[in-house]
């Protein structure tokens, strides 16, 4: 069996670093017999497009304007899998990453013992990073760690390798950044993660991604919530739901205990209205999370269906 990898890079104006990731990229690895490199250019206004092109990129996809990371790593998924890639690395354009190291991430995969394989910075070695952005990365990889359940020790990192199986099951839904959810959906489906500990270079200039680190909590901390919700609904919702109904049973025993030593309800009138309202909202929580649970039934089901079409579709490539 032929095994093809194709190594998909994420690009937004990084013509002063792009050539020198393609070239570090390994043309030859153990046990793959077809290696190309795929740019997926995100709207770049400089040229990086041509500067991969001349650095020997097999294939340059440029999108029309600036899409945004996940947009552009989803692009990179699906055009990795027309190509016939049965593995799928990806690395940022930065030169962060090591490109030489990539035989070490998919080993894993090669030897059968992973779905996807994350190339761990802080299990590695740091050059550098910025002590805002290292503190944002550990708050991120344990709420990551804790949604998810899976023990990661970076959440963040953008050095990655996937089976085609792997990226058949994947639904990138976020338009901000997939780094989180695709934790949590692997997880959630069963998919083996596996770190290795990679090299971490001080970047050359300004984040593309990160230019705000309040922003990027914001949205990433959006992503994670909502990516949780689909697959652990009636979680969320009954844990929300039964911490409301109990503030209303609480607030409801100091009338009932009145009431009981008196006979009378006055002068807890409005104490008796708020526990009926909490009472009444905290069931209705709860009857909302047993509707979702319902509509996420219907998800997995669609899901299924979804990675049969998708897997029969790139069977033919």
């Amino acid at each position: 069996m032929i095994m093809k990898l194709v190594v998909s890079i994420p690009a937004y104006n990084e013509e002063e670093t792009i050539g020198l990731v393609i070239k570090e990229i390994p043309r030859s690895i153990e046990g793959i017999d077809s290696i190309e490199v795929l740019i997926i250019d995100d709207g770049s206004t400089d040229k990086t497009a041509e500067v991969a092109k001349s650095a020997g990129a097999d294939k340059v996809v440029s999108l029309k304007n600036n899409q945004g990371l996940a947009l552009a790593f989803r692009n990179g998924l699906e055009t990795a899998l027309e190509l016939g890639a049965d593995i799928i690395v990806n690395i940022d354009a930065d030169r962060q990453y090591n490109g030489k190291e990539i035989p070490r991430l998919i080993k894993p995969i090669l030897d059968g013992k992973a779905d996807i394989v994350l190339g761990s910075r802080f299990k590695g070695w740091i050059e550098y990073m910025p002590f805002h952005k290292k503190v944002g990365n550990k708050i991120a990889t344990w709420v990551t760690k804790f949604i998810s359940g899976y023990p990661v020790s970076d959440s963040q990192t953008g050095f990655r390798a996937f089976t085609k199986e792997a990226v058949l099951r994947l639904n990138i839904l976020s338009n901000y950044t997939y780094v989180q959810e695709t934790i949590i959906q692997a997880v959630n489906k069963n998919l083996t993660i596996v770190e290795v500990p990679v090299q971490f270079r001080k970047r050359e200039g300004k984040s593309r991604l990160i230019e705000n680190i309040f922003i990027y909590a914001k949205k990433a901390g959006i992503t994670i919530l909502r990516t949780y919700l689909n697959y652990k609904p009636l979680r969320v919702f009954l844990y929300l739901g039964g911490f409301v109904f109990l503030c209303g049973v609480a607030t409801g025993s100091f009338v009932l205990i009145h009431y009981l030593q008196t006979g009378y309800v006055a002068p807890h009138y409005p104490t008796t209205v708020l526990t009926a309202v909490l009472i009444i909202i905290g069931f209705q929580i709860i009857v909302l999370g047993l509707l979702a649970d319902l509509i996420n039934t219907n998800r997995k089901l669609e899901e299924d269906i979804l990675y049969r079409l998708k897997k029969n579709e790139y069977s033919k490539k």
